[in-house]
């Protein structure tokens, strides 16, 4: 209900009094407005009417409404208008009821959950010295401030470094002059902050470039300008640098494309397009880092510093781009879902999934579960944000937290549980245009006159409309400046201000509440606000010492913060909770002391800049006392003044990314390095006759004219041929793949095939002279690639490998038919690689036919074209080469060992329903399938098998950071590492290989494994085809009541099409015809 209205709030206790039992004929009695209804009321309610009021009305018209209803001059319609709003109340009582009853079971198993979370981590805390116990657990306190520990300022010295930083905040509308601050909700403080930022970085010694990343639009209901691909904001430091190169420094704004082109739309609609904008970011990221690396590095790419996400949606990018190039991730919430979903309940107005229908708010969570997932830093403006907001985040646990970084420090193993490191770090302001008296007193005052009258020539338009409210407009001015929320607290700084005499005497109280026209056309909880401000300065006859003006420009507000010193007066923000408090540090900066809430981000300010004092902003009498006793005490002011003065610069731009830098510098660096493993890349053009040779061998395919299989056999000592092929099949670093598995996998037909198989490959081999030792693998040198992610399996493995082969096949017949060079080929699958050749052996299908083979859900990546290597020598067997620059590239946070036995701790299922109480085992570890980097487990019991999101939940709040995939019919679950994914597996090669994205062709089913959706945005072709899957495991994805598809998949993406009716090549080269092939 509106704060504010008691009258509604006692009425509600006597309908909650009476509960369901409430009908047509009975009305609550207790309240005495409900007596007064009760005894005008002659007429029944009628069902149709209280139906459409119950459906229709808003709540926070209810006053209002009420209001117009009891003014109603004829009795009769009075009383059926109060009964039907009576009503209404009722049903909203009930409503609130049960959301609230709703949200506390939620709550208390999320505290059950954590709480086992910190139990199962118990064991990392076992050997912790006794002072680090005690550290460890205490938790919240003073003991918070280690957690943003001091570190030693970004020094001077650093000038000789070429830092390139990418920031990254996608949403709202962003450029470098002319902000549109409050055009809407979406463009606000971020963006201002964030473009400063970015300029500030970029005017740091050791900083060369700084690049702000966000959204393209080029719509007619915006300016052109931001549509503009780039917009330079500041040369930097190296603007006068004589070396070459200096031209490309400073800080850029760079659009991305994403979305809509011709389209302004609101954040809560950007979430199906992230995909296609971390795909643009790398383009430009490659592209940056090799211009800058050419320029500074001999040609070695100059990779990103840090990627530093601001707000959920560019902290989901910013993880997807982290993982991508193996660079270190930051992130800055700016405002908290979890935080704002509990506001939104506890107001009991909405339900969760009417609130997540119009804020996406579960999709926004789960971009900042990733991005604490992800990152090694997050900036936070205050102690408050860590403890009160970031504490509510399954990811986040500040008792972990201190135990895993004492454990860190020591160098003890963490068993792969991974808090990222909190550090308070208060936004920076720009203070240039700040001019304030530097003097304690009027006759300093440039402005005014010798008798200490200011005078009206030197004043601000604003000025007057001030001091048009009071007598006496010298006296000190207490200013507030806050929106009419009732969480501002506006009214009891009022009662504090009218029942104190004394404080009246001495000064005037000014409030600055916004912009309005008329107050019943604003939302009800701001309107109630300024009805109430009304109302007590009328009770307590404030006239002439209150000033409460309608309209204020932005540019206003330094003036009014002039004004406020220029009569030695004092800045108050008694908001019940103020999660930061920009305008404090923006009064203090114009030498105004301040009087601050004693809940959130003052507590820090006040510790910094020691310019005030704290209060308990629901008690009446400390606000008063704590205003008295600055106004009447001279000294007092001064000193407070003269801190805040000193001290401001602590929160100037310089100094907040001294210490950003420093903090940033901490972070384990990190790039992709690639190994050379024989690869040369500078000897053999693109178009080299051993490439010619290749691609003559893959058009034939072994394909008639008619499109049927035609093998060559030629005969071979089979059985000591396939040992031999077998016992020489070892991947590029030395390691066995399953061998034993494949062996056993294979029937004399299927020997028979691969002995025909090794025969082709052999001759292939001698004839191409791809196997030298300076040749480029074959992806390096491909202009279009087709992945086959059709996630096909069956009961029956004969079934499973003959529908994943037809489906092969006629993919193969599509791109061998190409005009030109024909594609690559790549098979992305859960499978593992030794059932993906017993497979393809199956299928007379040569494995050099595809160039790579994504397995175990994207946790490795094979090349099957023989390499050349000092071991084997140039006339080595057929190998096939995992890439071990990928599994380098994923390492970040895993532990195989660690997360075995956390899991071991979560495959049972307690079924609490049952007589006796019954344990049962839902997951069986799988070791034959499981490799380094892909735990794989059997479903034992699917009726109690939980969500993908529910596992990751559960190892989020124990530390645990990684990626859980269903797969094979939800037959089984595979734990991989946490930037381990099919879709990050073709960025990888996308990035490795030189392969533009817009050519890559990925292949998928109607549905598929847990990851299947992942596979269907981004800049790349996706073609789904129609009735080749009939089961999936993507019913286990997600629990209800979390997002759906089309928060994740944008369902009218040009880049995506279906099949019409099957999977014949005639069908899928129509939908190709479709994206321009």
């Amino acid at each position: 209900m509106t704060t504010g209205n008691q009258w509604i709030n006692g009425y509600l206790e006597a309908i909650l009094d009476v509960g369901t039992g409430i009908d047509e004929h009975r009305l609550p009695s207790k309240s005495p407005l409900a007596r007064e209804v009760a005894a005008t009321n002659s007429s029944a309610v009628t069902k149709y009417f209280v139906e459409e009021v119950v459906a229709t009305f808003d709540e926070t018209d209810i006053h209002r409404t009420w209001m117009k209803a009891s003014a109603v001059r004829n009795a009769q319609e009075r009383s059926g208008r109060l009964e039907n709003l009576c009503w209404r109340i009722w049903n909203l009582a009930r409503k609130k009821k049960q959301i609230e009853l709703e949200d506390g079971e939620r709550l208390v198993w999320r505290q059950r959950e954590r709480e086992q979370g910190r139990k199962d981590a118990a064991e990392i805390l076992e050997d912790l010295s006794e002072g680090e116990k005690v550290d460890a657990v205490e938790g919240t306190g003073a003991k918070m401030s280690r957690i943003g520990s001091f570190v030693e300022s970004w020094p001077d010295q650093q000038k000789g470094k070429r830092l390139y930083i990418v920031l990254i905040s996608v949403h709202g509308l962003v450029r470098g002059d002319n902000m549109e601050l409050g055009r809407d909700s979406d463009t606000g403080g971020q963006v201002k902050y964030v473009v400063e930022f970015a300029k500030a970085l970029a005017m740091m010694p050791g900083v060369f470039r700084v690049d702000l990343l966000t959204r393209q639009i080029s719509s007619p209901d915006v300016d052109w300008s931001y549509g503009e691909p780039t917009e330079m904001l500041t040369p930097g430091c190296y603007e006068s640098d004589v070396q070459e190169g200096a031209e490309s420094s400073g800080a850029y704004i760079v659009r991305i494309p994403c979305g809509p082109r011709d389209q302004y739309i609101r954040k809560e609609l950007l979430w199906p397009h992230i995909q296609e904008f971390v795909d643009g970011a790398i383009v430009h990221i490659l592209n940056m880092a090799k211009v800058l690396g050419e320029q500074f590095l001999g040609g070695e790419p100059l990779w990103p510093h840090v990627i530093h996400g601001h707000y959920a949606d560019a902290g989901d990018i910013a993880a997807l781009l982290s993982g991508a190039l193996n660079v270190p991730m930051a992130f800055t919430g700016h405002s908290l879902g979890r935080n704002k979903l509990d506001q939104l309940l506890k107001q009991g107005r909405s339900s969760s999934e009417e609130i997540n229908a119009t804020y996406k708010i579960m999709r926004r969570i789960e971009a900042e579960e990733l991005s604490l997932d992800a990152a090694e830093l997050v900036v936070t403006s205050t102690r408050q944000e860590i403890e009160q907001q970031w504490g509510l985040y399954d990811g986040f646990d500040v008792t972990l937290e201190r135990g895993l970084r004492s454990r860190s420090r020591r160098g003890v193993n963490c068993h792969g549980r991974f808090m990222p490191r909190m550090v308070v770090t208060p936004p920076g302001m720009d203070f240039s245009s700040v001019v304030h008296d530097t003097s304690d007193s009027f006759e300093g005052d440039s402005d005014a006159s010798a008798d200490g009258v200011m005078s009206p020539r030197a004043d601000p338009p604003i000025y007057p409309e001030i001091k048009r409210f009071f007598t006496n407009p010298h006296k000190p001015m207490i200013l507030a400046l806050a929106r009419p929320d009732p969480k501002k607290n506006i009214t009891t700084l009022l009662k504090a201000f009218g029942e104190c005499r004394q404080l009246r005497e001495l000064a005037n109280l000014t409030l600055i509440m916004g912009n309005r026209e008329d107050i019943d056309e604003m939302s009800g909880g701001n309107s109630s606000v300024l009805t109430t401000v009304l109302k007590l300065i009328d009770k307590y006859d404030l006239y002439g010492q209150v000033a409460y003006p309608k309209h204020h420009k932005q540019s206003d507000v330094p003036n009014i913060y002039r004004l406020a010193a220029k009569t030695k007066g004092v800045f108050i923000n008694p908001a019940l909770v103020e999660p930061f408090g920009l305008t404090l540090i923006e009064a203090a900066a114009h030498g105004l002391p301040m009087v601050a809430t004693k809940n959130g981000g003052p507590v820090d300010i006040q510790q910094a800049l020691n310019n005030g004092l704290l209060v308990d902003p629901h008690d009446q009498k400390a606000i008063s006392d704590a205003l008295l006793k600055l106004v009447a005490d001279r000294n007092l002011w001064s000193e407070c003044r003269r801190n805040g003065l000193k001290n401001i610069h602590l929160y100037s731009w310089p100094e907040h990314c001294r210490i950003y830098l420093a903090k940033v510098a901490q972070c384990r660096t990190r790039h992709p390095h690639w190994k050379s493993n024989g690869w040369g890349e500078d000897t053999v053009d693109a178009d080299s006759p051993g490439d010619s040779l290749r691609d003559a061998h893959d058009i034939s395919l072994r394909l008639s004219v008619d499109g049927e299989r035609t093998p060559e056999r030629v005969s071979l000592n089979g059985s000591a041929t396939l040992q031999k092929f077998l016992s020489n099949l070892k991947v590029a670093d030395g390691k066995d793949i399953n061998v034993k598995s494949l062996k056993q996998s294979l029937n004399k037909n299927q020997e028979q095939k691969l002995q025909d198989t090794l025969e082709e490959s052999e001759g292939y081999k001698s004839s191409n002279s791809w196997n030298n030792t300076n040749s480029l693998p074959v992806l390096r040198k491909r202009k279009r690639l087709f992945v086959i992610a059709v996630d096909y399996y069956h009961n029956s493995k004969k079934d499973s490998a003959e529908g994943l082969l037809s489906i092969i096949w006629e993919i193969f017949k599509v791109g061998r038919s190409s005009a030109g060079r024909p594609p690559g080929f790549v098979l992305s699958t859960a499978l593992t690689i030794s059932e993906i050749i017993s497979i393809l052996t199956t299928g007379g299908i040569a494995v050099h036919e595809f160039d790579a083979f994504i397995c175990n859900s994207g946790s490795e990546i094979y090349y099957p074209s023989p390499l050349y290597s000092e071991e084997s020598g140039p006339g080595s067997e057929f190998q096939l080469s995992i890439d071990s620059d990928y599994e380098e590239h994923t390492d970040y946070r895993w532990d195989g060992d660690g997360l075995r036995k956390t899991l071991t701790r979560l495959t049972f299922y307690e079924d609490e329903t049952r007589e006796p109480f019954k344990t049962e085992l839902i997951f069986g570890a799988d070791q034959e399938s499981s490799s380094c980097r892909c735990l794989t487990y059997d479903v034992r019991n699917p009726s109690a098998v939980p969500k993908a999101d529910q596992i990751r939940q559960k190892l989020r709040m124990r530390g645990v950071r990684c990626h859980a995939v269903y797969c094979k019919n939800a037959t089984k679950l595979h734990i991989l590492p946490l930037f381990a994914s099919r879709s990050q597996a073709l960025r990888y090669m996308f990035i490795r290989w030189g392969i533009e994205v817009a050519n890559i062709f990925v292949f998928v089913g109607e549905t598929g494994d847990t990851d299947h959706e992942e596979l269907l945005s981004g800049l790349h072709k996706t073609i789904v085809l129609k009735s080749a899957i009939q089961n999936g495991s993507e019913d286990l994805l997600r629990v209800s009541g979390s997002y759906g598809r089309e928060d994740v998949v944008p369902l009218d993406s040009p880049n995506l099409v279906h099949t019409e009716g099957n999977y014949s090549s005639e069908t899928i080269l129509g939908a190709l015809r479709k994206l321009g092939y």
